[in-house]
């Protein structure tokens, strides 16, 4: 077989296997189909996440004889980094996400809150990688086999488009304690005043990087990128990439947050800090992961001295839209719309009377 002809070899074994084991997972479920058409596309990803981890322990070393000719004429940028530590986000924890999705749907029980971690983390994820491949130093080595990457990319965000568009699973209407909770100052919301100080910096630290990523003249930047994190420039592309994604999509869900911490009644917070939070912690782990793996050149991994500041920046960085997600969705009565109940005249005075969030 030529060198040429190769790489389409690859690619329509990729899609061979792909559609056999699509019409596995059919075929065992015609007695009893499931009514979640997303449930084929958790039972086919979680087949590619083996896939994904072999290649990442094969990289790193730890087994070998699997993925060799793959890694040669395939996808060589699965060697970075980034694309290492990207597949074991997606072998480890995507698995599990897809068991646990594939469990609920099995058991007619809802599963909106893992789902849309999925899609946000699927989405950043993938988004990332593409683009990093095109604009990185990879971009002239793009193989046929690159083409399936966007089943990977488009899967999510239909997804998410299900999921946001499907009823919610318990109504988002709340009664006497929501009408309490909405009328305290922000004072007497300390939890809340913590999390906005988070956000606000989190804002800080998504321009001053993706100030870095766009090249800005800046002393500021300079300095960053000089003395903490040299690996924003980093010639495979990923960083940059990531850091523009935040920049242009992040930053403005930053300042939604905030609003959404000032302002009762967005009863949007509960979906989208959950989806932003799947992004946020799965790019994070891919850079900081690959920022401290051995096959990260020495110029571009962190300076010795400001290794434990740049850890701790960017895991605070990675928890705080976890932080918030959590807030909303263990005391969501901020969030909910306020509507009177049948012949209310004026605030309830019972607490027992608040029953249209309480699941039936």
């Amino acid at each position: 077989m030529s060198e040429s002809a190769e790489p389409f070899v690859i690619l329509e074994v990729g899609v061979a296997v792909l559609v056999v084991v699509f019409l596995f997972y059919f075929l065992i479920t015609r007695g009893n189909p499931p009514k979640d058409i997303l449930f084929f596309v958790f039972a086919e990803f979680s087949f590619t996440c083996i896939i994904d981890l072999v290649s990442a322990l094969e990289y790193d070393g730890i087994i070998s004889g699997f993925m060799d000719f793959y890694q040669k004429t395939g996808e060589p940028y699965l060697g970075t980094p980034y694309a290492i530590m990207m597949c074991y986000w997606d072998g480890i924890a995507h698995f599990i996400m897809y068991l646990v999705m594939i469990s609920r749907i099995t058991d007619r029980k809802a599963y909106r809150t893992v789902g849309l971690f999925w899609a946000g983390s699927l989405t950043a994820n993938m988004s990332v990688f593409i683009s990093g491949i095109v604009a990185g130093k990879y971009g002239s080595e793009i193989r046929p086999v690159f083409w399936i990457n966007f089943l990977f990319l488009l899967m999510p965000i239909y997804g998410a488009i299900t999921i946001f568009t499907r009823p919610k699973d318990r109504p988002r209407i709340g009664g006497y304690n929501a009408m309490q909770v909405q009328t305290m100052k922000l004072i007497w919301r300390p939890k809340d005043m913590i999390l906005l100080v988070l956000l606000f910096a989190a804002m800080g630290f998504t321009i001053l990087r993706g100030l870095v990523a766009l090249d800005s003249p800046l002393e500021a930047c300079s300095v960053y990128l000089r003395n903490f994190e040299p690996y924003l420039k980093d010639p495979v592309g990923y960083p940059k990439v990531m850091m523009l994604h935040l920049f242009f999509y992040g930053l403005p869900l930053l300042g939604a947050f905030a609003y959404g911490l000032l302002k009762p009644g967005c009863t949007w917070m509960l979906d989208w800090t959950v989806f932003f939070a799947g992004a946020m912690i799965q790019c994070q782990w891919s850079h900081i992961g690959g920022s401290l793996h051995s096959r990260t050149t020495a110029p571009f991994r962190i300076p010795n001295d400001a290794f434990w500041s740049v850890l701790v920046i960017n895991l605070l960085y990675a928890a705080t839209p976890i932080l918030v997600a959590l807030r909303v969705h263990s005391n969501p009565y901020f969030f909910l719309k306020i509507a009177p109940f049948p012949g209310q005249t004026g605030l309830p005075n019972s607490e027992e009377k608040d029953t249209k969030f309480k699941e039936k």
